[in-house]
């Protein structure tokens, strides 16, 4: 861990700290053989959106290892070392088969699983054809995204299914543009973001203008709000609050960090909320699970599901001006008038260096995310499971994750008010914890 060596006790000190410290080279390091890149090879990871995988093999970069990826003419997908274990060559440049690939070079044909099929300029009794291997990965398709397992095969798990997976009144699609959304910077940093809740008041609100719309298409003002944020440890992760006084009743805003790199989060609710006869408490539906996939270092791709009870296309379609923000081809100037995630997180350097930081109260879910990512790499190395790694068959993952507005009218003083809102987040947190889940508010509250 990189110590701090900035104190910020000059006028004009510049001078005085501008050799930027090293990075935190165990959490930020993810190709084979780091810490932190054993530590996400424990996990399945999407890898590639199944649209992208057309006639032709595809090359692509995950987790520091050049790889191609296709999908070959029965169907199956195929996800395998980039270049060919013959000579070399890349595999971007071979012909999709049957059953596998075959290398432009010298027509070697590789299975999905790697076997070497077929070596034809070689002699019938070849040392390769049906004994060796070239390397592959185990990968699994789910609903337009293609999942990849890239950690030893004696540790593997089962495909990790959220509950949402389950839920059969749910339209997915993609939370992406085809190809996924590259970041040019470490995932870490783009991680930091979930466990910050506090952030979207600043830089999603009050700074630059509202970013975020309700479900009707209303900015939701109410985010301007600084609010009440808390943070629960859970059996996969941690459970993000920032709670708020709206009028008669108290909305707590709801985010989820997965390990090691997923975010789930919910529909914004309608404010101020219309409660059904005889309901003081409402939810919201769940709107999107995203994986932030390190392709290198230095870069990082995002791939998620969009839920809907219908058809979800809007969310790319018509996005709102948070996920706009979001990606980083806009015009300059645009995005120093108005940054959005995108900005805040490539802007820390290409990696940020923690030892540059100077963390406050409001960066509790952060300090406690890294703190839960560095525990399990340490898990890793002496040979355990990390935290996240279920090896049940049928588990399925809970996403604690909700959306709540509870009826509660303010309390006498400003004091007792926060103090309630606090006690509202936590019991809010404890029911949905617990499976108890409020009715799903709609566009037209009844």
């Amino acid at each position: 861990m990189a110590k701090q060596q900035r104190f910020l006790t000059e006028t004009f000190g510049a001078y005085s700290q501008a050799n930027v410290p090293p990075i935190d080279d165990t959490l930020a390091r993810v190709g084979p053989g780091t810490p932190g890149g054993e530590y996400l090879r424990r996990f399945w990871h999407p890898v590639a959106q199944s649209a992208m995988l057309g006639e032709l093999p595809v090359a692509i970069r995950r987790l520091g290892e050049d790889l191609v990826i296709y999908r070959d003419k029965s169907g199956a997908v195929g996800l395998l070392e980039r270049h060919c274990s013959h000579r070399g060559t890349s595999l971007e440049f071979g012909k999709v088969e049957e059953c596998g690939i075959r290398c432009c070079y010298h027509g070697w044909l590789f299975g999905n699983d790697g076997e070497i099929l077929e070596a034809p300029a070689e002699p019938d009794d070849n040392p390769y054809v049906g004994k060796l291997y070239h390397g592959a990965y185990p990968v699994e398709e789910h609903n337009g995204l293609v999942f990849a397992y890239m950690g030893p095969a004696e540790t593997k798990p089962p495909f990790r299914r959220f509950e949402t997976f389950e839920q059969t009144n749910l339209v997915f699609s993609m939370g992406e543009r085809l190809g996924g959304n590259v970041k040019p910077c470490n995932w870490l940093q783009i991680m930091d973001n979930v466990a910050d809740p506090v952030h979207e008041a600043y830089l999603h609100a009050s700074i630059f203008g509202v970013q975020f719309t309700d479900v009707d298409g209303r900015p939701v003002e109410e985010l301007c709000d600084r609010g009440e944020d808390d943070y629960w440890p859970t059996e996969h992760g941690i459970t993000c609050h920032v709670a708020r006084r709206v009028k008669d009743a108290i909305w707590v805003r709801s985010m989820e960090y997965t390990v090691p790199n997923v975010i789930q989060l919910r529909n914004m609710p309608l404010l101020p909320p219309a409660f059904p006869d005889g309901e003081d408490t409402l939810g919201t539906a769940p709107l999107v699970t995203r994986w932030r996939v390190p392709v290198d270092d230095h870069n990082t791709v995002e791939y998620s599901f969009v839920y809907g009870e219908g058809e979800s296309a809007d969310y790319l379609d018509k996005p709102s001006d948070a996920l706009a923000t979001n990606y980083g081809d806009r015009p300059y100037e645009e995005r120093q008038r108005y940054p959005g995630d995108w900005d805040a997180q490539v802007g820390q350097r290409p990696i940020a260096v923690h030892a540059t930081e100077h963390l406050g109260t409001s960066d509790r879910g952060v300090a406690l995310m890294r703190r839960m990512v560095r525990e399990g790499i340490e898990a890793v190395e002496r040979g355990e499971d990390p935290l996240g790694v279920d090896r049940s068959n049928d588990a399925v993952t809970p996403i604690y994750a909700n959306e709540i507005i509870k009826h509660a009218p303010p309390a006498a003083t400003a004091d007792a008010d926060k103090t309630l809102i606090r006690e509202v987040s936590r019991a809010a947190f404890d029911q949905v914890r617990a499976g108890e889940r409020p009715r799903t508010m709609t566009s037209a509250p009844v």
